[in-house]
C-alpha cells in the first residue's frame, strides 16, 4: 500500500501551480478509491478488453492462464499502454501544460488495436468525466485544455481528475492499475468457471506485477509518450500521421 506521503505531489520536476489546493491523504485515498470502484458507472462492466474473445479461442482456460494473460497486458500490452498515458497526462495536467495534454488525447484515442478498444476507452473516459463533474462540484477538476469529453480516453480521464485533486502520480496509477486488474477479473468470472476466491488469488498474485507496472511508467523520461507504448497497440494511424494536429506538432516536428 502507497504511504500516504505518496499520494501527495511526488513528481520528479513538476511543482503544483500557484494557488492549487493540496489534497489530504485521506482525501485523495476516500477519492481513489470511490473513482475506481466497480459501482463508479462508466460501465466497464459490459468490456473486457478482449478476454471475451480470449476465453472463447481457448487462450485463457483456468487461473493460472489467466494471470499470464493479465501480466502480459500490464507489461507489453493495454495496461502498459494505459499506463504510459496515464503517466504522461497526468504530468502535463499537474503542469497545466495545454498544448501537451491535448497531444496526449489525441495520442491515446489513436493509438488503440482495434474500434472496439477504441469505444472502450472513449466511453469510460466520456462517463468518467461527466460522473466526476456531477459529484464534486466546486472542487478542482483538473484543467482539459479544451480536449472534448467524447475524445477523452478513460486514463487521461483519470490522470487529469487525480492531477486536479493534487494527488501524486504513483498513487493514482497504482490505484488505476488495480481496478483494471479487478475488472477484467471480474469480466473473467463471468465468462470461465473461476470462483471468487480464485478470482482473488489472481489479483494477489499480480500485485507486483502492477507495483513494477507504476514503477517502470512513472521513471519513463518526459518526451514522446508514442515511444515508450507496447507493441500491442496498432500505431499505424499516429506513425504516418502526416496532417496537422496538436500531437504532430508537438511531438512530430
Amino acid at each position: 500500500m502507497a504511504s500516504t506521503s505518496a499520494l501527495r505531489i511526488t513528481m520528479r520536476g513538476t511543482r503544483p501551480s500557484t494557488g492549487v489546493r493540496m489534497t489530504r491523504p485521506d482525501d485523495a485515498l476516500y477519492h481513489l478509491l470511490s473513482w475506481l470502484s466497480p459501482a463508479y458507472p462508466v460501465g466497464a462492466f459490459a468490456h473486457s478488453s478482449g478476454i471475451e474473445w480470449a476465453v472463447e479461442a481457448g487462450w485463457i482456460t483456468d487461473r493460472s492462464t489467466l494471470e499470464a494473460w493479465l501480466g502480459s497486458l500490464l507489461v507489453e500490452g493495454a495496461g502498459w499502454n494505459d499506463a504510459v498515458l496515464f503517466t504522461f497526462a497526468h504530468r502535463a495536467a499537474s503542469a497545466q501544460d495545454h498544448a501537451a495534454l491535448c497531444a496526449i488525447a489525441e495520442l491515446a484515442a489513436a493509438a488503440q488495436p482495434s474500434l472496439e478498444r477504441r469505444i472502450e476507452t472513449l466511453s469510460q473516459g466520456a462517463a468518467f468525466r461527466r460522473v466526476a463533474a456531477a459529484t464534486m462540484e466546486g472542487e478542482r477538476l483538473g484543467q482539459w485544455g479544451g480536449i472534448r469529453e467524447e475524445e477523452t480516453a478513460y486514463p487521461v480521464a483519470v490522470a487529469i481528475v487525480a492531477a486536479g485533486q493534487a494527488i501524486g502520480l504513483s498513487a493514482a496509477l497504482t490505484a488505476y492499475l488495480h481496478g483494471f486488474v479487478a475488472n477484467l477479473v471480474s469480466a473473467a468470472q463471468r465468462l470461465m468457471p473461476l470462483g471468487q476466491t480464485e478470482a482473488q488469488r489472481v489479483i494477489a498474485a499480480l500485485r507486483s506485477t502492477v507495483l513494477e507496472t507504476v514503477g517502470r511508467a512513472t521513471r519513463l523520461p518526459d518526451g514522446d509518450p508514442f515511444a515508450h507504448l507496447g507493441s500491442s497497440t496498432f500505431l499505424a494511424d499516429v506513425a504516418s500521421m502526416r496532417h496537422e494536429t496538436q500531437y504532430t506538432r508537438l511531438f512530430r516536428t
